[in-house]
């Protein structure tokens, strides 16, 4: 194996962790019942109300997104971005398993709902930072926000990015008050992961920029 295989098979490699990691976080926050990151909220909506688990609503709407961005950028789509589709896969299967896996972990009281639900903000930002650190593919959601600033470039990312996460929380409340009755999985925790992962994500990118993946 040449060198410049070994670097791309790294920058892989820790997308893959990053992910395993973002995964558990929201598994984590799922977990708190403080309602989940502005991402996650749809999925974890819809699985409420249909046989989808959480893992396989992700994948869904991530197909959606692939999608979207095809219909957004048309001929200037690059093909290589279809590597957000095995990669949705990994994601959801794997947030699937997280779930599953802390589902012995009990929440009795406030205090402990919160101490879960920082858990899942924390390794949030981590995956998110290990994901923006690996710098091969992005998930499906900011590829849709990167595909709109491609085709309006006077908009920045960082403002388009909180249109399009406040987009989602909305349409989970309009679909959880329509199909459950009540408005589940945004709560407190929710504007906290809006306000804290993307802090946290940016701190940590500083720490892992002393880390160079060298092409050995």
């Amino acid at each position: 194996m040449n060198k410049l295989s070994v670097y791309i098979l790294k920058r892989y490699l820790l997308l893959l962790v990053g992910l395993s990691i973002m995964a558990f976080g929201v598994a984590f926050s799922i977990k708190a019942s403080l309602g989940t990151s502005p991402i996650s909220s749809v999925p974890y909506v819809v699985s409420l109300f249909t046989s989808l688990t959480v893992g396989t609503a992700t994948i869904t709407m991530h197909c959606v997104f692939i999608l979207l961005q095809i219909l957004i950028l048309r001929k200037n789509y690059h093909p290589i971005q279809l590597m957000q589709l095995p990669v949705a896969f990994f994601f959801g299967y794997l947030t699937d398993f997280g779930v599953w896996a802390v589902q012995g972990i009990h929440c009795d009281t406030y205090w402990q709902q919160w101490l879960v639900c920082l858990v899942g903000i924390l390794l949030v930002a981590v995956g998110v930072s290990f994901e923006v650190k690996a710098g091969v593919i992005v998930l499906a959601g900011e590829g849709v926000v990167l595909a709109i600033c491609k085709v309006f470039p006077q908009i920045k990312f960082g403002y388009m990015k909180v249109g399009f996460d406040v987009t989602l929380v909305i349409i989970a409340c309009i679909l959880s008050l329509s199909f459950t009755g009540q408005l589940q999985g945004v709560r407190e925790g929710t504007v906290a992961a809006a306000l804290l992962v993307g802090m946290l994500a940016k701190q940590l990118g500083k720490l892992l920029s002393k880390w160079e993946l060298e092409k050995e």
